[in-house]
């Protein structure tokens, strides 16, 4: 689901960039002003944590390969504007370190993941939370969660599908050939709603609830006995999942929609003239989650401790900054 650099043409780019701005400036003066200083170890949490479950790839029948992606976890317990701040640091994180996204399509991915299934997860998950009739409010809480994540990814599914699928009829050539993403909307809406809609979005959904309902304890707790509240249990957690991020690596298949240029020219016969352009102008500090000198496994571990504890250490300098003020 991460759009590359030359998929989408500079048009798309640039209201992606323009719309996101606003977003990310509402996101973190709401988060600075009514989230609270103190519900910021749970935005750093989700954040690192979305970071590194989606460095967890796996197969799908068609030779494709996929991720989940968390974007629903921090807006269910936070709110949705806390959603947005956490999934979009991962994003530029990814993007930044380690060429997982395109820089000109950053605000593309972002819309998608961050705005769009914080959004979404979190009204979904009120509506259901609070719809829902008797008692059981762990279950109640379980249920609504996953089917905020279900539901959130199918909606950036379905976002990234309609935004590649009409590359074609905006941006081509005088003779009508496509200069960036090269599949119409009959291709790109298939092959991305599909799988998500009967894998990804289950697998979303059920960690989205998992997640969520033990955040949704803690983020109580922050508030009502900041004193009490605990975090060591999710950092724990997370150093765990970091551990085991090599199991990404057992199925290396290319997602579908993130080509590589040799790629595409395989699948298709040639490489539009505006994607060749822009295609790998920024390949990451550490390009593919590879670090040199060490293997894929351990440079893939380090890649997520390095990727996660920079996403933590951001996160405390915004706090260190609204402290102050």
């Amino acid at each position: 689901m991460h759009i590359p650099d030359g998929y989408l043409g500079p048009r798309t780019c640039g209201f992606f960039y323009a719309s996101m701005f606003f977003v990310w400036y509402v996101a973190l003066r709401h988060v600075e002003k009514k989230a609270g200083i103190r519900q910021l170890p749970l935005v750093a949490f989700a954040s690192a944590a979305a970071f590194v479950i989606m460095m967890f790839n796996f197969p799908i029948p068609g030779g494709s390969a996929g991720h989940i992606v968390g974007g629903a976890v921090a807006s269910c317990a936070l709110g949705p504007w806390a959603g947005v701040l956490a999934m979009s640091t991962a994003l530029f994180m990814q993007a930044i370190l380690f060429g997982d996204g395109g820089i000109t399509a950053f605000g593309a991915n972002s819309f998608n993941m961050a705005f769009a299934m914080s959004f979404s997860g979190y009204y979904i998950f009120r509506f259901l939370s609070n719809s829902m009739a008797g008692g059981g409010g762990s279950k109640k809480i379980w249920l609504a969660a996953f089917f905020a994540g279900y539901v959130s990814i199918n909606i950036a599914a379905l976002l990234t599908a309609l935004e590649l699928g009409v590359q074609p009829l905006i941006e081509h050539d005088m003779a009508g050939m496509p200069l960036y993403a090269p599949y119409p909307l009959s291709i790109t809406l298939p092959a991305m709603v599909v799988p998500h809609l009967l894998f990804f979005g289950p697998v979303e959904g059920f960690s989205t609830a998992l997640i969520v309902s033990y955040l949704v304890r803690k983020n109580e707790q922050f508030l009502i006995e900041p004193k009490k509240a605990k975090i060591s249990p999710l950092w724990a957690l997370l150093f765990i999942l970091i551990l085991f991020v090599p199991l990404g690596l057992i199925y290396s298949k290319t997602p579908w929609g993130e080509w590589g240029t040799d790629e595409l020219k395989t699948l298709l016969g040639y490489v539009p003239e505006g994607l060749s352009g822009f295609h790998g102008m920024w390949r990451g500090l550490f390009p593919g989650y590879a670090v040199l000198g060490v293997g894929p496994f351990a440079g893939y571990i380090i890649s997520a401790f390095l990727g996660s504890g920079l996403i933590v250490f951001f996160i405390y300098l915004l706090g260190r900054l609204w402290k102050r003020s």
